[in-house]
């Protein structure tokens, strides 16, 4: 688990793709990467293992416990994963793999997903997309496609970025209020020597925000390590920041030193900070009161001059008051706080971000950018990017592999998008996520509507409560208690909703 420094893409992500070992010494060169598979089918694992086991140091998993599980065990981070959608407890529905692409890349951020699976409906695919999957592929599918969709994937970002002051600024694209609120924030704060807390949504960016802050930084030719807390056992967060005595645990061969030494006056980023085993969060905080710590196993103090930035997607205030993380630590972290915009906040950035983009994979792809017709345009600004710069960044990749120099039209572009639906919790189908987006059509309708004088909210929000009662009563075969489960609602409240709109009808 130790990442050394690190070059950035313009994207959301480091691209440090670790080293991994083989599993079996002597099979596989040091230097093949690491390939994840999650499946619960024994036959399709073995396949898989035989034809990309050349290419590839392979991990297998059929459940998403043991993936998870898989990577807490091992040094060597997968660049990769082929996961199944269909995983036990619940192996027809796709909620496991669901689950798993978002824990995977809270785990490995920079991990390239394809998604292979027999749960192959245009739904789901765009929903694993959302989350973070590079790509979907229907089963059954041919390994030598499988393995050139891999090499491609794992082909961008590999390119270095010149970590200065100007590119770091520069790769913060956009000119939006928001982008240029950050800016300003991160010149404020880059020389500053104590920690800043960088919040946002996941796939937002955090990572490349840090990094940013760091090489506009004093200590830009310094060290620079990043830690993803919840990347590694609780057991071996300790160890990896602090370092550790000769045998202090089973398996420490030797004395090694931790982050916070390796670092010395430079930066040590810790992702995922929310996820902090909360008996390491004094060890931390002393750390940044005085720059004390020890190495496990060890009595002596060292200390520590490494500037901490933090960064989560979780609400820390909420934390604190549940009782998960420590009031003190959290306010030791804050003293300066930065606030990475989502997607849809970004307005007509989100157009910057696809020329960025469009043009950087056409270069890396040896092709020409890909163009968007006008109605395809204003979608692409309608389109509310759940899965933020992770999300438009993977969409771009696939339209530019798809339709190299082609002027895109709405019925390509559709195909890449989701709405969310009943997966999301968003919009329904055909309707905008976008509040803005929302806020458009609703402004159309009352223009078409509202002057003739016999709009009603009313009746309107009557007609779309009836309308997915109905549905859900569908569902459920007349089951009021499971129809009251899809809709989010208790039983009794779905039972006087029935009645109210009953006796509005007679």
């Amino acid at each position: 688990m130790r990442t050394v420094v690190v070059l950035y893409h313009a994207a959301d992500r480091v691209t440090n793709i670790p080293r991994p070992v083989s599993d079996a010494p002597g099979t596989l060169p040091a230097q093949s990467p690491t390939l994840l598979i999650v499946d619960d089918d024994p036959l399709i694992v073995d396949s898989l293992r035989y034809f990309l086991g050349k290419e590839f140091a392979i991990v297998s998993a059929d459940t998403r416990g043991e993936a998870l599980k898989a990577l807490e065990q091992r040094e060597d981070l997968p660049v990769a994963a082929l996961i199944d959608l269909g995983l036990p407890p619940t192996p027809h529905r796709p909620d496991e793999g669901f689950a798993l692409i978002a824990e995977l890349l809270a785990r490995v951020p920079d991990i390239r997903i394809v998604v292979l699976s027999g749960q192959n409906d245009a739904a789901n695919a765009r929903h694993a997309r959302v989350l973070g999957a590079a790509d979907f592929v229907a089963k059954p599918a041919e390994p030598q496609h499988l393995l050139a969709l891999l090499k491609q994937l794992l082909a961008v970002g590999r390119e270095a970025v010149p970590a200065t002051a100007a590119t770091a600024d520069a790769l913060l694209i956009g000119q939006s209020a928001p982008m240029q609120k950050l800016r300003l924030q991160l010149r404020q704060y880059a020389n500053a020597p104590f920690p800043v807390l960088i919040e946002g949504e996941s796939g937002s960016g955090k990572e490349l925000v840090a990094n940013a802050l760091h090489h506009l930084s004093e200590r830009a030719r310094r060290p620079y390590f990043a830690l993803n807390c919840a990347a590694i056992a609780p057991s071996l967060v300790e160890p990896t920041l602090f370092g550790h005595a000769k045998g202090a645990f089973t398996g420490a061969a030797g004395a090694r030193a931790g982050y916070f030494e390796d670092a010395a006056d430079g930066t040590l980023f810790l992702d995922e900070i929310g996820e902090l085993p909360l008996d390491l969060q004094p060890k931390l905080l002393r750390v940044l009161e005085n720059g004390e710590y020890q190495r496990v196993g060890e009595t002596q103090s060292r200390t520590s001059r490494t500037r901490v930035i933090a960064a989560t997607n979780r609400d820390l205030k909420k934390e604190v008051r549940e009782g998960r993380f420590r009031a003190d630590l959290y306010h030791r972290l804050s003293v300066f706080t930065v606030s990475v915009p989502p997607v849809r906040e970004l307005g007509d950035d989100r157009l910057l971000l696809l020329e960025h983009f469009s043009h950087e994979f056409a270069r890396l792809f040896a092709t020409q950018p890909f163009s968007l017709a006008e109605d395809a345009r204003q979608r692409w600004l309608d389109y509310a990017f759940p899965g933020n710069v992770r999300e438009l960044r993977n969409i771009v990749i696939r339209l530019t592999t798809k339709h190299p120099a082609e002027r895109i039209g709405l019925y390509e572009l559709e195909d890449e998008l989701d709405e969310g639906g009943a997966q999301t919790g968003s919009s329904p189908p055909g309707l905008p996520a976008d509040p803005a987006a929302f806020e458009r059509l609703a402004l159309d309708h009352l223009r078409d509507q509202g002057h003739q004088g016999d709009f009603s909210l009313d009746r309107l929000l009557r007609q779309w409560e009836r309308a997915y009662i109905n549905a859900a009563q569908q569902l459920a075969q007349g089951n009021l208690s499971h129809a009251a489960k899809i809709l989010g609602v208790n039983r009794t409240t779905l039972y006087n909703r029935i009645e109210t709109l009953s006796r509005t009808d007679s």
